[in-house]
């Protein structure tokens, strides 16, 4: 099944126009042709965005995202690739550099707290993202919106 080329959602290979934005559709009356050896042929929009957020690895789907021809152009599935990216960032930091600069304080367990923050909001936007909301958290989702704009 073809996708929206604007917003990303499933249409028939005659639709001429996408029921949700409205958005024309080259129609092909020869029917649709799938890219020879497509990793993401199978992948929906819906599920690449949610892959982006998966703690520890979504980073990978989210450059994969990034990096393909088939979602160059939906924005929503863009958004969460970046937002995915700047939460493994977070996740790097706190892992990486407030572990070893808060060893004094250890009784406070601030990175444990941090990392449990973290995986809180991988698992919140994988909700969202498997309902198609672009849900915009604070911070991320402004450098993702950025991102966004400066590609």
């Amino acid at each position: 099944m073809p996708f929206c080329s604007h917003c990303g959602k499933q249409v028939t290979p005659t639709q001429a126009f996408c029921g949700r934005c409205g958005a024309a559709q080259a129609t092909d009356p020869a029917g649709p042709r799938p890219l020879a050896n497509d990793p993401l042929a199978g992948v929906t929009p819906r599920t690449a965005s949610i892959l982006c957020y998966i703690p520890v690895v979504g980073w990978i789907a989210a450059i994969v995202v990034l990096a393909s021809q088939r979602y160059r152009h939906i924005q929503a599935v863009r958004f969460h690739a970046f937002q995915g990216l700047y939460l493994f960032v977070a996740w790097l930091m706190n892992d990486q550099v407030l572990k070893w600069a808060m060893l004094p304080l250890v009784h406070l367990h601030v990175h444990e707290l941090i990392n449990l923050v973290l995986l809180a909001m991988s698992v919140f936007m994988m909700v969202k993202a498997s309902h198609d909301e672009a849900y915009s958290l604070p911070l991320f989702g402004e450098l993702a919106q950025r991102s966004l704009t400066e590609n």
